[in-house]
């Protein structure tokens, strides 16, 4: 039985604009498992993207605590943390410097936490490469003469430099397109197995989320109104609001017409 690597406990998230109070996020409580594919899904302004921030200690919590491992995470996160909680943003092309090759962006994550020698470091940069499905001739390059695909692939190499065991992608491939998007996915699956890796996903594309997550937590504004397995959510949901976004989702085969007809009229299946 799996256990939580990560968890949420009543916690919620204000910001001040100007006199005006917001509450991006409500009183959230959740656990993340090892080894799983999280996602988490809702529409623009849902309060997903501010967890993400929160869980990688990009904003402190305002109320509750968050968990890593069984102990709270600080407000000034460690080393260790940030090398074992990494991110993969949704544009690789502004997440990698534009004046570092390849290889200069790989080592310095490798070099930041001291992971191997320097005599080992140009090895395991080329290793990452080749992990990542991307030959060692692409070190030298900078990222403006990849792909997006490319770039992206850049993105988790760096984000797995440093041996690291939850990795947050915030819509990690919604720059892409449909081919190359579903090559990623591929990508980050494989990699889930081989290194045993927990993936906290958030997006706002159902599509993606039934070929890759285990469960779907559903946001709505700053709330969690469902948490289920993937596959119970999308064919057995039970809120209003998580039916609406399963119909909106573009189908293609007559089973998936069948069940956004029966969502729209507010059926269930038995």
């Amino acid at each position: 039985m799996p256990h939580s690597i990560l968890s949420l406990a009543s916690v919620s998230k204000e910001f001040r604009v100007g006199k005006t109070l917001i509450r991006a996020v409500d009183n959230i409580s959740l656990d993340v498992l090892e080894g799983e594919c999280l996602a988490i899904v809702g529409e623009s302004g849902s309060g997903k993207s501010t967890v993400a921030n929160m869980i990688l200690g990009l904003y402190p919590p305002t109320q509750g605590e968050i968990r890593y491992q069984g102990e709270v995470l600080p407000e000034r996160r460690s080393l260790e943390h940030r090398r074992e909680i990494q991110l993969v943003q949704q544009n690789p092309l502004s997440a990698l410097n534009p004046r570092r090759s390849v290889a200069a962006s790989l080592r310095l994550a490798l070099d930041v936490h001291n992971h191997g020698s320097a005599s080992q470091r140009p090895a395991m940069v080329e290793a990452l490469l080749q992990e990542v499905g991307l030959e060692p001739e692409l070190a030298r390059r900078a990222p403006a003469g990849l792909s997006g695909g490319q770039r992206q692939r850049i993105a988790i190499a760096r984000a797995l430099a440093c041996q690291s065991k939850v990795v947050v992608l915030d819509e990690p491939t919604s720059a892409l397109d449909v081919l190359v998007q579903a090559r990623v996915l591929r990508l980050l699956q494989a990699l889930r197995e081989k290194r045993g890796l927990t993936y906290i996903f958030i997006t706002h594309d159902l599509s993606v989320v039934r070929n890759i997550a285990d469960r779907v937590a559903v946001f709505q504004r700053g709330r969690l109104v469902e948490l289920a397995p993937t596959e119970t959510l999308f064919t057995q949901p039970d809120n209003t609001y998580t039916r609406a976004l399963i119909s909106a989702v573009p189908v293609v085969s007559a089973d998936e017409i069948a069940l956004r007809e029966k969502l729209a009229t507010g059926n269930r299946q038995p």
